[in-house]
Order: C-alpha cells, then sequence, then structure tokens
C-alpha cells in the first residue's frame, strides 16, 4: 500500500499539497457525505496515509522506508543478472564437448523460443489499452490474469527449450541474450501480478520498462543470429 498513491500525489508533493489532498478525497469518500462515491473504506485508508504524510517526522521515516525498499530490489536484480552470467558460463563449460550443427539449433531452440517471446511481449500494449478503461472491472481484469497465465506458460516453455540443447560455439552470445530476455520477462510477469492484486501501478511501470529491456535484449539476439548466418 502507497500512501503517496492513496492520496494521489507525488512523493514529492509539499505539505500544503497534502493537506489539500486529504482533504479532497475525504469530501469525495466520506460516508456522511451525499456522494455516490462515498465509501467507508476508502476513508479508512485515506486517514492512514494521511496520519503518516501529515506528520513531517513520520513522512521521513516512510520515506526512508520506501528508499530501502527500491534499493533492496535493485540489488534482487543485480543478483539474478549475476546468476544469469554464471548460469550462462557453466552452461558453455559443460557442453564445450557437445557441439551440435548451427542449423539444428537456430531451428529446434532460436526459432521457436523467439516466437515464444514475442508472443509474450506483442500482446503486452494492446492487453494494458484494454484494461485501462477499468482496472478495477472484474472481467476486463479476469482478461488480463489470462494473458498473465500464458505468459508464465510461454515462458516456462521457453526456458525449458533453451535448456534443452547446448548452443554451437558460434551463438554463443544469441543464447545468452535470449536467456537475459527470459530473465527480465520473468521479473516483469511478477511485477505485473503483483499489479492485479494491489493495483500499484510502480509495479505497472516497473513490468513496463522490464517488457522494454526484454524486446532490447531479443531485438540483439535476432541482430546476431542475422550476422552469424552469413
Amino acid at each position: 500500500m502507497d500512501y503517496y498513491q492513496i492520496l494521489e500525489i507525488q512523493s514529492s508533493a509539499s505539505a500544503e499539497e497534502v493537506k489539500r489532498a486529504y482533504r479532497r478525497l475525504v469530501k469525495k469518500y466520506h460516508p456522511d457525505s451525499q456522494e455516490e462515491t462515498a465509501n467507508h473504506e476508502e476513508i479508512i485508508k485515506i486517514n492512514a496515509a494521511y496520519e503518516v504524510l501529515g506528520d513531517q517526522k513520520n513522512r521521513l521515516n516512510y520515506d526512508r522506508t520506501l528508499a530501502n525498499k527500491q534499493y533492496n530490489s535493485v540489488n534482487y536484480r543485480q543478483s539474478k543478472s549475476e546468476s544469469a552470467s554464471q548460469y550462462y558460463h557453466a552452461e558453455r563449460r559443460s557442453h564445450q564437448a557437445q557441439d551440435i550443427s548451427q542449423f539444428e539449433w537456430l531451428n529446434n531452440v532460436y526459432a521457436p523460443l523467439n516466437y515464444l517471446i514475442e508472443e509474450i511481449i506483442n500482446p503486452l500494449e494492446d492487453e494494458l489499452d484494454e484494461l485501462s478503461a477499468d482496472p478495477f472491472d472484474d472481467d476486463l481484469m479476469s482478461i488480463f490474469c489470462n494473458y498473465l497465465d500464458n505468459c508464465q506458460g510461454y515462458y516456462e516453455r521457453g526456458k525449458s527449450i533453451l535448456k534443452s540443447q547446448p548452443n554451437p560455439r558460434r551463438y554463443a552470445g544469441v543464447a545468452a541474450n535470449c536467456y537475459y530476455c527470459l530473465n527480465h520477462i520473468s521479473d516483469a510477469i511478477e511485477e505485473l501480478q503483483r499489479f492485479t492484486m494491489s493495483y500499484d501501478y510502480d509495479c505497472l511501470h516497473t513490468a513496463q520498462e522490464l517488457f522494454r529491456l526484454a524486446m532490447e535484449v531479443n531485438e540483439e539476439a535476432r541482430y546476431m543470429v542475422n550476422q552469424t548466418s552469413y
């Protein structure tokens, strides 16, 4: 639960902006108001947010907590990237003596893997556009969750395909990029799943950035395939 999002303000908002936001939302959701939006549960969350952000000391402590969460998240992703690198080098060492034909690897591994990656990445913007009509609509959210379930299935299949055969030395860089791409996709799916539970738009924005990175890495892999195929 992000208190800044609850009050619909930026983390840089002044004390006066915090007060104005609080008053506006209380007026909108107060159970005693005549507004159709009156909502007791929302008032509870708004009051909790203002109790923290409306007090300078509490807000400083809260901001430190948010900063620590972001720092830990960055460290986690760096750790996963290091693990990806270790995985790739370990795989190369274990399969040096098992080099297979380039044509076979491209057709049995790279081509189906690339198809699955595109099945995950390409529909994202359209799926988000549909959901944005009303993220709180159960039917729309159910459709989006089905998309995420499909993505998870594609990701698991892609991971298995990549591990199914050792890559030829000529395509070592392509294989590494494919692994990094799947790594970004896995993180992005996790963030989107969190969004569907919490409506935390930071998770959504993080997922979109991870999908963008996955697309860049996948395009780099495709470029390398084209260059080494000649």
